[in-house]
């Protein structure tokens, strides 16, 4: 096995059907998506929907049998699934970078079409120091929560680890639900103007990373709760933090360009 480790840069722990599952889930998905917007059917969607939560559950389950159960994560195995996470956040930082090149774009030079003025004229944004703000001070609260569950996975404190990440996830929550009632409050909609479409798919994709992440974080919360980690191998739980501490950074600069500079 050492031979073979030293041979090749990579180690795969077992032949794996779900991510190829995975893709067919999310095309059927998608292609319910747009089934469901030009013949306003959502049969499709929701079965490519249903498919996509299968392979999760039996993806996680599989990988939670090879971590603890099975002990096939050793550290060279780990060494790889953090690059891999590492990688998977570095794309998730240039599909944001995008975004923000886009809303610069028109922020720095707005066009005649849209009467040479940022906001668009008849586009009353929302003020940044109401709910905006408030989700700020709630998701950054959030990062000092799974940081400290953290800490306390690396003091084998059982307890206070449950305890903080009880609170991450609601304030997860809690953000969430702000975010769709400063939706359904909004005095514009994705079709009006490039700001709308910037306000609405910038923060929407947010808001999607910030149910992802929550998620996630359930997930790490019934594994504590098992006693599948330890003080030093739980990189589940790291790489959950990582996330959403992406989320949390990712928020700041929504706040400070599309709440903030807008106004």
């Amino acid at each position: 096995m050492k031979k073979l480790m030293l041979s090749q840069p990579y180690h795969l722990v077992t032949l794996s059907p779900w991510p190829i599952l995975m893709s067919f889930s999310i095309m059927v998905m998608l292609i319910g998506v747009m089934n469901w917007f030009h013949n306003f059917s959502l049969l499709i969607m929701l079965f490519g929907l249903i498919l996509s939560v299968m392979v999760v559950y039996q993806w996680w389950r599989d990988v939670i049998r090879e971590s603890s159960f099975q002990g096939f994560h050793v550290k060279f195995v780990v060494n790889g699934i953090k690059m891999g996470m590492i990688l998977f956040i570095i794309s998730e930082v240039f599909f944001f970078i995008s975004i923000f090149w886009c809303y610069f774009h028109m922020f720095l030079s707005p066009s005649i079409e849209i009467g040479n003025n940022w906001p668009p004229k008849n586009i009353i944004p929302f003020n940044p120091y109401l709910i905006p703000l408030l989700n700020t001070i709630i998701l950054v609260s959030s990062g000092v929560t799974v940081t400290w569950c953290h800490y306390s996975i690396l003091k084998s404190l059982k307890f206070q680890s449950i305890m903080s990440l009880m609170m991450t996830i609601l304030l997860g929550l809690i953000f969430t639900f702000f975010q769709a009632m400063e939706y359904s409050e909004a005095s514009f909609t994705i079709a009006d103007s490039v700001y709308g479409s910037i306000f609405f798919m910038s923060t929407g994709f947010h808001g999607f990373h910030v149910f992802v992440g929550t998620v996630f974080l359930i997930i790490n919360l019934i594994r504590i709760i098992m006693d599948n980690y330890s003080s030093i191998h739980h990189f589940g739980f790291e790489a959950a933090a990582w996330y959403w501490h992406f989320v949390d950074v990712v928020w700041l600069f929504l706040y400070l360009l599309v709440y903030f500079m807008s106004n």
